[in-house]
């Protein structure tokens, strides 16, 4: 399987480098294709999930093609893969990288243009940042030049593994979720660490396409980085009392019971709340959600309700979305809800109304 991996990402770096245009250099007849609205029409409106499996260094399991097919096979053809650098470095040295977590990811890379689903490789926890609380960075990517220099130096990595991949087929989120201004850096620390990564990228890999997380984990764009001509990724998770009920890792003790409307929160807010990003696509700059979806305590009735007039109004400015997981407690997929008839799918337990809602939006 390795020598095959091989040979594949040779294949494609010898035949469709050429070929390798990203989505902001597309023909002008292309690019009418894809124009759903008057607000973004950088991106395709990709739809999907994110995949888990490289997520998080304690949790690291291989990929699955099964995901790969049966996303597929349900009509989605977008895959963010999460991902923590610890997971292939050698003995704490960010300078020195491990071969086979890699052969993973080049699997998933190959399994994404086998099934035609867009793969866009992010870093969850990168060289100095992760949104998740724990083990702590020994330096901080915002403030510190190592870190800024150990997060280019991996970035540059993937970009010459795949510099043969072309844009349509691969793209990279930077970091996930970077975090609100004056809480670990400034609004100028985050342009400089972003266009760090940018520049390289680009010196090794010009046509790739990049995205970054807006700020505040997701809900600030950055409209000064608008003449990078990147991409930037906006959440669906607003408001927090629904989408993370009870869920662990957040303090979610004082949020009040989940509502749809409810609670100040309704369609006409959530339009108010997308319309820096509705905003910020009518500039040119390709805008797509990277995450969303409700956390498996969340009752379901409330769930779907939300998630519909979510995904209605990005939808009705061609902005595409991925929910958080395919399996697992926000997913389709054995999500363990207890209000849910789940179907049998392959020995697996299949949320069908929360699939059906998602497949709505084709």
């Amino acid at each position: 399987m390795k020598n095959n991996r091989r040979e594949f990402l040779k294949m494609v770096a010898a035949g469709v480098a050429a070929r390798a245009l990203p989505a902001f250099a597309q023909e002008p007849q292309e690019a009418e294709k894809i124009i759903k609205s008057p607000a973004q029409m950088v991106l395709p409106r990709w739809r999907g999930f994110n995949l888990l499996n490289l997520f998080t260094k304690g949790r690291y399991s291989e990929p699955v093609e099964d995901d790969f097919r049966w996303i597929a096979d349900f009509g989605f053809d977008f895959i963010r893969l999460p991902m923590d650098y610890r997971i292939w470095i050698e003995d704490k040295d960010v300078h020195k990288i491990k071969e086979e977590p890699l052969d993973n990811i080049d699997r998933v890379v190959e399994w994404g243009r086998k099934y035609k689903i867009h793969i866009s490789l992010n870093f969850h926890r990168g060289p100095g940042y992760c949104v998740n609380m724990g083990w702590t960075e020994p330096f901080k990517l915002w403030k510190d030049k190592e870190a800024l220099d150990a997060f280019c130096f991996h970035w540059q990595h993937f970009a010459k593994r795949y510099s043969g991949i072309p844009s349509s087929s691969l793209s990279f989120d930077l970091i996930n979720e970077p975090p609100a201004i004056g809480d670990q850096m400034s609004r100028a620390d985050h342009e400089r660490v972003i266009r760090a990564a940018v520049a390289a990228i680009r010196n090794v890999n010009p046509q790739r396409t990049i995205i970054a997380d807006g700020m505040n984990y997701g809900r600030e764009p950055a409209s000064e980085l608008s003449d990078l001509k990147i991409a930037q990724s906006c959440r669906a998770y607003d408001p927090m009392f629904i989408s993370h009920h009870k869920a662990s890792w957040v303090d979610s003790k004082n949020y009040p019971e989940p509502a749809w409307p409810g609670h100040g929160w309704d369609r006409k807010r959530l339009q108010e709340h997308y319309q820096k990003w509705v905003d910020l696509a009518k500039m040119g700059v390709g805008v797509h959600c990277g995450e969303g979806g409700s956390y498996n305590k969340t009752p379901h009735n409330v769930v779907l309700a939300w998630l519909r007039d979510v995904l209605e109004i990005l939808t009705s400015h061609n902005i595409g979305w991925a929910i958080w997981n395919f399996r697992g407690s926000f997913g389709i997929i054995d999500s363990g809800r207890e209000d849910v008839q789940y179907e049998d799918f392959h020995g697996h337990k299949l949320d069908r109304k929360l699939l059906a809602l998602l497949q709505e939006f084709e």
